[in-house]
């Protein structure tokens, strides 16, 4: 039976299994008699049992079923749960996600059997839940093992791989392989490995990473990963520089040849010729498609592409039956308007009577278009439920590694996102929450001592405000010492010190956006944030959103984060700036003035105008725009006034068309280098107007 055609729907329904499993279990941690969880938790071990099974992946089938039987166990009040039980079930979970993630890659489960797993599933129910901690240190030990000493000699490198490596040394220059340790209590392994690689980058260059670049950078390895560089400098500074970065505990590295691995390209090619006669038949549940796209993967691995098929975000949504419905009713529509519109076009009607029907039709037309677009949008739009419910699990566990009491508040998870916004904005959400359990949170005994609850608090609050979402991420711990912070900034040459005693707490906050921060050798020389705050940044305005920080020193820390509805279509403003259009997103304009040129103020030179109280500063577009100069300048300018946060600025444009609704295209690489420039939309007469970036101008 071939069962791969079931694969993405066996996908889907894991996911949501883990998810209840993991969200039962943190409840079981603090009700150990609720049976409605622990029956909950069965029935989810059960399902998952049942799918493994018919999908033909033993492995994660056997491991399920030892776990049903330890939830059968306790369900007949056999066994006991306690924060050991607790702690092996968190594991079995991460073995779980594990195999996902391989099916995902692969189609295939992968040969991890977590056999110390599975024992100590098995002695937990023997010992009656005394487990004992002896009893879980073989498991530490037994657990799967990362790849040892000079692995990257035993790399299997895909052909473009083995050419970069052949046309690196043509070019004169050494090759190194490297295996880089990172410590076991370091708790942002991507933002360490991101560090390693800006070190190695001023030397030479990266040609291949295992695992993948994009799997290190969302930490999908344990605490080694592997590469093979290209260098004109000797061995011995690239790894000081590598060793300086914090919490790498060693790297061992030394000279290779491209030719070593054509030896291991020509013997995988032979290996299969050698093992036909012998080869046990593969189960009819993976398909030969499968097996080459798992080849492929393994290849692509190596060589820091990712497998090629592995999707980026998930390809599915459910959607409720009732927003199908609206959605089916506005295509109705949509042909009764074109019907009336070939109608009108094949009748012999003339003059006022038939342009009069030809213009109610457009409005109609033009009405039932608005709505459909709104019903895609809502069929698109999912709740960011999906990306935070795993944030509790990790609160946990931190707060068990750093010995720190702390709680997660979350509210407004039922808020809706694009798809594509949700599925990007995990990682920085999860970068900010470990930062105010690392940073943010003081030890238990400082708290008690400055009279502070013992147990940390850490909130993240969602909310929709106009055409935006809010995320906000906060904590009520130490807040940042922005004295450190100004005097980092110092050190580092990003301001003089006459510059910096005038700067307000919200620009010194800023600094710690700065890859300068987040790129230096000695994190840990700040006390507060630092640790991936550019990283953070930088994802989510990619998302077209901007992040706030605000912090009192003592009383904690709130990060907030902005991010649009929707990225497909947007109502923006048409201005005109000498004879092209622009659009200007109509989520970032606070007003439009006229403002007299004599109303013009100066301030350091710098041109702004007094509105209602506040001093913003003017940006003439034409100048940012690089436009030719205008013949002659107008007795009053027409200023757009837009915001970003708690910031406004006005921007001088040449003349205002009106408000539209625009599909957004993506104008690629081709203009990588200009960030004022978002994308651009294709207007009705076929004309294109660029879309400009507010936040970027900011």
């Amino acid at each position: 039976m071939d069962v791969s055609q079931y694969l993405d729907i066996f996908i889907d329904e894991t996911s949501e299994h883990i998810q209840s499993l993991s969200d039962n279990i943190m409840i079981l941690e603090k009700e150990p008699e609720n049976k409605d969880v622990i029956n909950e938790i069965f029935r989810a071990a059960h399902s998952l049992k049942g799918m493994a099974g018919t999908m033909g992946f033993k492995k994660m089938q056997h491991l399920t079923h030892d776990m049903e039987n330890v939830f059968s166990e306790i369900r007949n009040d056999n066994v006991k749960v306690n924060s050991k039980l607790i702690d092996i079930l968190f594991k079995c979970l991460d073995a779980i996600e594990e195999y996902l993630d391989t099916i995902k890659s692969t189609s295939n489960e992968g040969d991890n059997g977590n056999e110390a797993l599975i024992k100590l599933l098995n002695e937990y129910l023997e010992g009656g839940g005394e487990a004992t901690e002896a009893a879980q240190e073989p498991a530490e030990e037994a657990a799967p093992a990362t790849e040892g000493e000079k692995a990257y000699l035993s790399l299997e490198l895909d052909d473009p791989s083995i050419a970069r490596l052949h046309e690196a040394e043509d070019a004169g220059l050494h090759l190194y392989g490297m295996t880089v340790h990172i410590q076991k209590d370091c708790l942002l392994k991507a933002a360490r490995a991101f560090l390693v690689f800006k070190a190695i980058e001023d030397f030479g260059e990266i040609l291949v990473y295992n695992p993948s670049s994009q799997d290190i950078e969302d930490e999908k390895f344990d605490l080694t990963f592997h590469l093979i560089v290209s260098s004109a400098s000797e061995l011995d500074p690239i790894v000081a520089s590598i060793s300086e970065v914090s919490e790498i505990e060693k790297v061992e590295a030394e000279a290779v040849q491209a030719s070593a691995y054509d030896e291991k390209e020509e013997k995988k090619e032979e290996a299969p010729a050698q093992t036909q006669e012998k080869a046990v038949p593969e189960p009819a549940a993976k398909p030969a498609a499968a097996a080459a796209q798992q080849k492929s993967a393994n290849g692509n691995a190596a060589s820091g592409k990712g497998s090629a098929n592995k999707p980026v975000t998930s390809r599915t949504v459910r959607v409720d039956i009732e927003k199908l419905d609206a959605l089916m009713n506005q295509v109705s529509e949509l042909i009764i308007a074109k019907n009336s519109l070939v109608s009108i076009s094949d009748s012999e009607q003339s003059g006022d009577y038939a342009s009069q029907s030809f213009h109610d039709q457009i409005e109609y037309l033009e009405r039932i278009t608005t709505n459909l677009h709104e019903s895609v949008m809502k069929v698109r739009m999912v709740p960011i439920e999906s990306v935070v419910n795993k944030f509790p699990r990790m609160i946990r566990d931190l707060s068990r590694k750093l010995n720190k009491p702390m709680e997660l508040y979350m509210s407004g998870e039922e808020t809706e996102l694009d798809r594509t916004v949700v599925d990007q904005i995990g990682d920085p959400l999860q970068h900010l929450l470990r930062n105010s359990a690392d940073h943010g949170i003081e030890p238990p005994e400082e708290r008690v001592r400055i009279g502070k609850p013992e147990a940390g608090s850490i909130f993240l609050k969602a909310f929709q405000e106009g055409n935006n979402v809010i995320i906000e991420v906060g904590d009520d711990g130490a807040g940042i010492n922005t004295d450190k912070v100004r005097a980092k900034a110092v050190e580092r040459g990003l301001v003089s010190e006459e510059q910096a005693a005038n700067l307000s707490q919200k620009e010194i906050i800023d600094f710690l956006f700065n890859p300068g921060f987040s790129m230096a050798k000695q994190i840990t020389d700040i006390s507060g944030r630092g640790v991936g705050l550019d990283v953070v940044k930088s994802g989510i305005e990619a998302l077209g959103g901007d992040v706030d920080v605000k912090s009192t020193l003592g009383s904690g820390t709130t990060f907030t984060v902005r991010l649009p509805l929707t990225l497909a279509i947007i109502q923006a403003l048409m201005v005109e700036v000498r004879d092209e259009k622009y659009a200007i997103a109509l989520g970032s304009i606070q007003n439009i003035e006229d403002i007299p040129v004599g109303d013009i103020k100066y301030v350091q030179a710098e041109e702004v105008i007094h509105l209602r109280g506040l001093v913003i500063p003017l940006i003439r577009l034409d100048k940012l725009l690089d436009s030719a100069p205008k013949e002659e300048e107008s007795e009053n300018l027409t200023v757009v006034v837009v915001k970003k946060g708690d910031n406004l600025a006005g921007l001088v444009v040449d003349n205002l068309i009106g408000q539209q609704e625009i599909v957004i295209k993506s104008l690629g690489k081709c203009i990588d280098n200009n960030k004022i420039i978002s994308g651009a939309t294709i207007l009705g007469d076929g004309e294109v107007a660029l879309i400009i970036d507010v936040n970027a101008i900011f």
